[in-house]
């Protein structure tokens, strides 16, 4: 059998091949959308390797020719340098601390140091008070428990605080729930 000049056989080929595609095209037309786009993605995906390896080669060779300096500025804090410790919702001279973040989320009783100067400005408090454990509810604490709360109950309460810790984020929360339940 002879064979047929190598042009001859790659256009019978090609002729062929494509005769075959035509009558799968109904059948696999539906599929090419996805298989595009995953050889974009593919695409995409190696460029950005390439590139990122070309980095880290630049940056290892930087390094070799440029080695960094340990110094560390004075003004800089990291995690590693702070201590693990919790700052206290109390103060150093014992006073609770009604400000910034402690305001809303300290509870509790206090430490030793404030039990030397802690005494209460009045004698007797109110059953409210006493009922509800307000002394060492934090002001989200309170503001959750205000609903369930009469008009009387807030008032004996504002006078407390007033009386007692003078904590101002507490005397307007409470003051700001008695003028809305009174305008009901």
């Amino acid at each position: 059998m002879a064979t047929a000049p190598y042009g001859v056989r790659l256009l019978v080929g090609a002729a062929v091949t494509a005769i075959e595609e035509t009558r799968r095209l109904p059948q696999t037309i539906l599929t090419y959308p996805m298989t595009i786009a995953s050889q974009v993605a593919h695409l995409v995906m190696k460029v950005q390797q390439d590139v990122a390896d070309l980095v880290n080669r630049g940056d290892e060779t930087l390094e070799g020719l440029f080695p960094p300096k340990d110094e560390q500025p004075e003004w800089a804090t990291f995690d590693e340098d702070v201590a693990d410790e919790i700052p206290e919702p109390w103060s150093p001279d014992g006073e609770r601390l009604t400000e910034g973040r402690f305001a809303l989320f300290t509870g509790g009783e206090p430490d030793a140091r404030a039990d030397e100067d802690a005494a209460p400005a009045t004698a007797e408090a109110p059953d409210i008070v006493k009922q509800l454990d307000y002394e060492t509810l934090t002001l989200a604490q309170l503001r959750a428990r205000l609903t369930s709360l009469r008009v009387a109950d807030l008032e004996e309460l504002l006078a407390y605080e007033e009386t007692t810790k003078s904590r101002a984020p507490f005397q307007t929360l409470l003051a700001n729930r008695i003028t809305r339940a009174t305008a009901k």
